[in-house]
């Protein structure tokens, strides 16, 4: 049996794709390995992922959390300290990893005023009136990235990835098509999330272009299918959007030679 271990440091594209998509605690897509075990027998992909918050953030970490921080136990959802601090994917041997433009293009983060480290405080809003007044209070926001920043900041990460390992780079791009929005005059919409999603598509294009990473096209695969039979909403797929996105990672990482025989 051949293991193929992947690293995937991203949030639900990724998860979904590649670990498995569930409804309601029901499997509805289990993952990478139902392509893989019908392409390649007796091949395995084991998928680590970690959750990640933004590019600017990944490049602080070291791996240690703040102890103010842990101390005080928040509920963070889906973005545990532990992986918002975390080096690992600089640091963990495997045979490729995977990133996502997800949250380059989605998230705000905190800066904490004193020690100036980033932060996602993922649900706060359900946080006690002491934590959420301790956010005011210790934090500034830093606002969403512009696609030129996080770019270079991507750039900064696939140089250090690449110091450690020579294992392939992919990178999920975002499907564009977002369900209900009927917008067809952009005047004073400059930064809508459809016209923001395009932006940075074009950003990772460009990211590959320099630095030689692979892109999975999640916008062409999901508009080839139609967004209506396989997207949730803006960020979310269905089952079938999942198993077309991980049959385009496949393809990728054949390409690349992940699945060559050992020796």
């Amino acid at each position: 049996m051949r293991r193929l271990t992947i690293f995937a440091k991203g949030n639900l594209d990724v998860r979904d794709t590649l670990h498995s998509l569930r409804v309601g605690g029901q499997v509805q897509w289990n993952g990478i390995n139902e392509i893989v075990r019908t392409r390649f027998p007796g091949t395995v992909v084991r998928v680590r992922h970690e959750t990640s918050t933004r590019s600017d953030a990944l490049l602080a970490a070291g791996g240690r959390i703040p102890e103010a921080l842990a101390e005080r136990g928040l509920s963070l959802g889906a973005h545990p300290l532990v992986a918002q601090f975390s080096d690992a994917v600089f640091t963990t041997d495997a045979d490729a990893i995977v990133l996502s433009v997800q949250s380059e293009v989605a998230f705000t983060l905190a800066r904490h005023r004193r020690d100036g480290y980033l932060f996602h405080p993922d649900h706060w809003r359900a946080w006690p009136d002491a934590d959420r007044r301790w956010l005011r209070d210790e934090f500034t926001v830093e606002d969403l990235l512009d696609v030129a920043t996080s770019m270079r900041n991507l750039e900064q990460v696939v140089t250090r990835l690449r110091q450690h390992s020579p294992a392939p780079v992919v990178m999920y791009n975002l499907s564009s098509v977002v369900p209900g929005d009927t917008v067809h005059c952009h005047s004073g919409i400059e930064n809508g999330l459809s016209t923001r999603i395009r932006r940075f598509n074009l950003g990772v294009i460009e990211l590959s272009q320099r630095t030689g990473i692979s892109v999975i096209d999640v916008d062409a695969v999901i508009a080839r299918a139609g967004a209506t039979e396989t997207k949730l909403d803006a960020m979310h797929l269905k089952a079938l959007g999942c198993r077309l996105v991980a049959e385009e990672t496949v393809r990728v990482l054949e390409d690349l030679g992940c699945f060559a025989p050992a020796g």
